[in-house]
């Protein structure tokens, strides 16, 4: 991202806040993993989006209409033998020369500039509630400036949760971010056709975990938006399987559920395929069920539809094979009504897509289900995991499957971002074929 993509963002929630309102935001602290190891260093997505800096320990400030500079940032300075040893910092000159802060401190002096900035606004926005040790920190620099209200101080009075503001904003994907988006979801779906040729019997689950990784960081991403899922046979039917250390078994399917991340967006995709490279015909049947509903599903997805209108497709179109292949019972309506479903298929249809895996944004307003928007990214992810009971046919029994796209919604319909890796069920045994 560029420095005037950040700029834009802050000017766009600055436009929503209005005069008198001050936004103060902290980074990401690194966190122990044990003893003196931390874990990778992941700056908040909050924080990420408005500044772009990358570094721990920060606090940003915006001040729509502040004479001396809207956009404030307090950091590490400069520190030649700590970077000796850690790594280089950005420090005070880098977080304006680099990341466009207006003013920027060291953070040493958060304390004592903090009343400043906050005197005389209104209205206070962070993250309330999110870090004990943050709300103690913000109303001690409150309270300093309400000491001096005899001297004709003004202190906030209001205080507001920053996400009612810039997760709606985060929401809704600039052309700047569609574009890393693409970037992501081409790298992913790169990675899975390279799994989708390498599988074979006897290959582990985490040969193709492994090799995931690296195909991702091949391509310039070196980090994955979550732990990736795959599990060989009846592991598929587990939601968040991610032991991944099983011997992939010829005849069974395996669910592969993987994204990388890209400049901080995450992408997200599943595809389930043979590991032999052959669908059986019971596969094929429950496959291309879960298929026909990805497809309704994603037909709906598009502007001005409800957000629930993707999830009520697949549901219907799903509920009809479980039907049809003699799982369910009954009228169609009637077991819908009843959720009779879920014991096959459990989860939602899709979350929203960006900088979170499952990222930011309500999905009702004001009681009802939001309309999808010019923007919006979202996942369509429909699945059937069929337990090893006397209540599925045999034929059917073990198998997990479950087929899940990035798309993204446009003016006139949606764009799928991640089509590159097949799904029709020829078209990935002929990518697969010995």
């Amino acid at each position: 991202m560029t420095a005037s993509e950040y700029k834009r963002r802050r000017r766009a929630l600055a436009k929503a806040l209005g005069r008198g309102a001050v936004v103060i935001l902290p980074a990401a602290r690194e966190v122990v993993r044990n003893r003196d190891v931390h874990y990778p260093f992941r700056q908040d997505s909050d924080f990420a989006y408005l500044t772009g800096f990358p570094e721990p320990d920060a606090f940003a400030v915006l001040i729509p209409k502040r004479k001396d500079g809207e956009f404030v940032l307090f950091c590490r300075p400069s520190d030649p033998e700590r970077e000796q040893w850690n790594g280089r910092r950005l420090g005070v000159e880098g977080a304006v020369a680099v990341c466009g802060a207006d003013r920027a401190y060291p953070l040493s002096e958060l304390d004592e500039r903090m009343p400043e900035l906050i005197e005389g606004c209104g209205r206070l926005y962070y993250p309330i509630g999110t870090d004990a040790g943050l709300d103690q920190q913000v109303m001690g620099w409150v309270n300093k400036v309400r000491s001096k209200v005899r001297l004709g101080a003004v202190a906030p009075n209001t205080f507001v949760a920053i996400e009612s503001l810039l997760h709606e904003q985060r929401l809704r994907k600039s052309p700047a971010e569609q574009k890393v988006m693409r970037r992501a979801a081409r790298i992913s779906a790169q990675a899975h056709c390279r799994l989708m040729r390498l599988a074979a019997p006897g290959l582990g689950e985490r040969d193709l975990e492994t090799e995931f990784q690296h195909a991702c960081a091949e391509q310039g991403a070196r980090h994955l938006a979550y732990p990736s899922i795959v599990g060989g046979g009846i592991n598929g039917c587990i939601l968040h399987y991610v032991e991944n250390d099983a011997t992939l078994r010829d005849g069974d399917l395996v669910l592969i559920d993987a994204g990388c991340e890209l400049e901080g967006y995450a992408s997200d995709i599943t595809r389930t395929f043979p590991v032999n490279g052959r669908f059986t015909r019971p596969q094929r049947e429950v496959y291309e069920l879960v298929l026909e509903a990805q497809c309704a599903a994603i037909a709906k997805s598009r502007p001005g539809v409800s957000w629930n209108a993707p999830h009520e497709a697949a549901v219907k179109a799903l509920t009809k094979g479980l039907v049809r292949l003699g799982i369910l019972s009954g009228k169609v309506g009637k077991l819908i009504e009843e959720e009779a479903y879920k014991p096959y298929y459990m989860h939602r249809t899709g979350h929203w897509l960006g900088m979170d895996v499952h990222d930011v944004g309500n999905y009702k307003s004001d009681g009802d289900w939001r309309r999808l928007e010019p923007g919006m990214v979202l996942t369509v992810e429909p699945g059937l995991y069929l337990p090893d009971t006397e209540a599925v046919p045999k034929p059917y029994r073990g198998i997990g499957i479950r087929i899940e796209d990035d798309v993204l919604i446009t003016e006139d319909g949606n764009e799928i971002l991640t089509a590159d890796v097949p799904k029709d069920p020829d078209e990935i045994e002929a990518l697969m074929v010995r």
